[in-house]
């Protein structure tokens, strides 16, 4: 019989053993390969007025995922190889050569990559269907496509995890090179001593931490300890110091916390309470090189997702400051307005809220004498009346007035960044008109428009008598503006009117750049979710991994607590209060550098974002609470296997 007929052999009647990492290659590809089909879907690409940028998003992410799938990948198979050391150490102890049993692992880790690929395939192909389905959800877009698999994609699929099915089967077939036959039969009982605690280096972890959170949370636009540093090495000493305080947190400052706890006699001998603790003492310096990567891989994902998740949670929002009416255009052709205001009130399918025509002036302004001078003098800006405004504001539902005298004027600017832009209030700007040159003091500062953006730009709000005195000599720009209901969904009607007027006309429409913004904020929060869930499952494995390694490990002493009277329940009890220690507290330092990383971000962004973070924390945590469930029953299973 051949080693290869062995090992498929081996397989087939030890597929329980080989269960966890063929579970584990099959989900990486089934990620992998749904994730590239959304690149080559012939629905994505014809329905998107973004697929260069779509592909081109997913060729950079595809990338990330190779890498952090090679990674996981590696790990899985570690852990597998790990409870074989004493299998491969009973073949060298028969007399089988070390050169045979690699040929042989080599053979099933080769087998067993084949066979996830193929089931992975089948089940990414089944899986790819509705991820199509949810991107164009989330993009806006409704188009559902027939079923089919990409043949790219296999290629590309196949391709990569043939490659790296290749490496983890000859880190198997290294494995009996790397190991004395003693070290084989004695892996499992391998451990730390019990580490000593310094006090210095548990407290140096929290002023690194610290240190961090405090260069994180400055105003970069006003800190001088940024301009200090430097911007572009700022950020890199940022993430210095909170990795290097997040491994010596785990490292030291949690070992000498349980130490305290260990101390505790009122606490540490209630029940079994002082097994979980000893325990967690025993391993926690080989814990906290992984607990720093899953606390730092969860800032990373929680902080990613929840920004994209912000852009897509704020899109409607966001266009509401730019364009606070549903459409306007400059009325330059009155027959071609006519025809643009019979398409709307004849449009069965929205009413007209409001509609009205706005008289403005176009002026160059002198803005030399502006506080925190611009890098130019000179700016156009649309001049409207007051009245005016308060028409616009009072149909826009706005609780504000303005009550403007003589060179008094409001400046309206909706992108107004506390730091860059003037400091308005105070200041004076000279209008050059045609015959006429005026000086205007700026008396308030309004940070919302009511008119688009697009089509009226930066504008200023001058008192009546002003705006008549300027008019007598300008050439006045009407502006059509109209409120409609349902705007999000005025594609058809959007389409009708740009095909009427010319590219003159500025025409700004709310569902143009609603549609815009939800195609760009879907596919990030997509793209983000769904590494996002990658990241997720990959870090909530590598610790479910760990914990069955250490449960075989500690399978003996278990068995002894259990003869010497310690009761199932009692036993499960410790577990789970030791697996809760292992999983809450990265997820805790996690969430803790994702809130800072959030807060600076929204005072950058000068948004607020609370709601669509919450939400993301909240589904994090629910999935972490599930792998922790799994893997407080899959580790009692294990201990009292046994004595079931």
């Amino acid at each position: 019989m051949s080693l290869f007929s062995i090992a498929r052999k081996n397989m087939r009647k030890n597929f329980k053993n080989y269960f966890l990492y063929f579970t584990s290659l099959i989900f990486s590809i089934v990620i992998y390969f749904t994730f590239i089909s959304l690149k080559y879907d012939k629905t994505i690409q014809a329905t998107s007025d973004s697929s260069t940028k779509i592909s081109s998003a997913f060729n950079g992410a595809s990338v990330i995922l190779i890498i952090f799938v090679a990674v996981f990948i590696w790990y899985s198979n570690t852990f597998f190889t790990r409870k074989r050391k004493k299998e491969v150490g009973l073949y060298a102890l028969l007399g089988v050569r070390k050169k045979q049993i690699g040929r042989m692992l080599f053979y099933e880790n080769f087998i067993m990559g084949i066979g996830a690929l193929f089931v992975g395939i089948i089940l990414g192909a089944v899986l790819s269907r509705f991820f199509v389905s949810l991107l164009m959800s989330v993009m806006g877009y409704e188009v559902l496509g027939n079923f089919e698999i990409s043949f790219s994609a296999v290629i590309n699929t196949v391709t990569v995890f043939l490659i790296i099915t290749l490496i983890a089967s000859f880190q198997g077939y290294r494995l009996v090179y790397r190991f004395q036959l003693i070290e084989l039969f004695r892996a499992d009982q391998e451990g730390e001593k019990e580490p000593k605690a310094s006090l210095f280096i548990a407290l140096l972890s929290l002023i690194l931490i610290g240190i961090g959170y405090w260069l994180a949370l400055q105003n970069l636009l006003q800190s001088e300890v940024w301009k200090t540093i430097g911007f572009m090495v700022t950020p890199l000493v940022i993430l210095i110091t909170v990795i290097l305080g997040s491994y010596l947190l785990f490292n030291t400052f949690s070992l000498y916390v349980l130490k305290l706890v260990k101390k505790n006699k009122s606490y540490a001998w209630r029940g079994s309470n002082l097994i979980g603790v000893s325990q967690l003492l025993y391993r926690i310096k080989g814990n906290a090189r992984m607990l720093t990567i899953i606390a730092i891989l969860s800032a990373t994902t929680l902080t990613a997702v929840g920004t994209a998740y912000s852009f897509y949670y704020n899109n409607k929002s966001n266009v509401e400051i730019n364009d606070p009416n549903s459409m306007m255009f400059r009325d330059e052709d009155e027959s071609k307005a006519k025809i643009v205001q019979d398409l709307i009130y004849q449009n069965k399918d929205h009413k007209v809220v409001y509609h009205k025509q706005i008289s403005t002036l176009e002026l160059k302004g002198d803005i030399t004498n502006l506080k925190d001078k611009l890098p130019f003098n000179t700016m156009i800006y649309t001049v409207i009346s007051s009245k005016d405004f308060n028409e616009l504001a009072k149909e826009q539902k706005r609780k504000d007035r303005l009550s403007l005298k003589g060179d008094e004027a409001a400046v309206l600017e909706p992108a107004y960044f506390e730091g860059i832009s003037p400091k308005y209030v105070g200041s004076t700007v000279s209008f050059k008109g045609n015959e006429q040159t005026r000086e205007i003091t700026f008396a308030k500062l309004k940070k919302y428009n009511v008119l688009n953006t697009y089509t009226a730009g930066a504008t200023v709000v001058v008192s009546d008598d002003m705006f008549a005195q300027l008019a007598k000599n300008e050439k006045q720009v009407n502006m059509e503006v109209y409120e409609i209901t349902d705007e999000e969904h005025a594609k058809q009607l959007t389409e009708s009117i740009n095909a009427v007027l010319a590219d003159r006309a500025q025409f700004s429409s709310f569902y143009e750049d609603y549609a815009s913004g939800l195609e760009a904020a879907g596919l990030m929060i997509f793209m983000g979710g769904f590494l996002g869930l990658v990241f997720l499952a990959a870090t909530g494995s590598i610790i479910y991994f760990k914990q069955l390694a250490e449960a075989n490990a500690d399978q003996s002493r278990y068995v002894i607590l259990y003869k010497i009277g310690v009761d199932k329940r009692q036993i499960k009890k410790t577990i789970a209060k030791q697996q809760a220690f292992i999983f809450t507290l990265p997820l805790i330092v996690g969430i803790a550098h994702c809130s800072i990383a959030l807060t600076a971000l929204s005072k950058l962004l000068q948004t607020n974002l609370v709601v669509p973070v919450l939400i993301c924390i909240s589904a994090y945590a629910f999935m972490y609470v599930l792998y922790y469930i799994l893997t407080v029953n899959s580790y009692y299973k294990i201990v009292m296997k046994t004595n079931e």
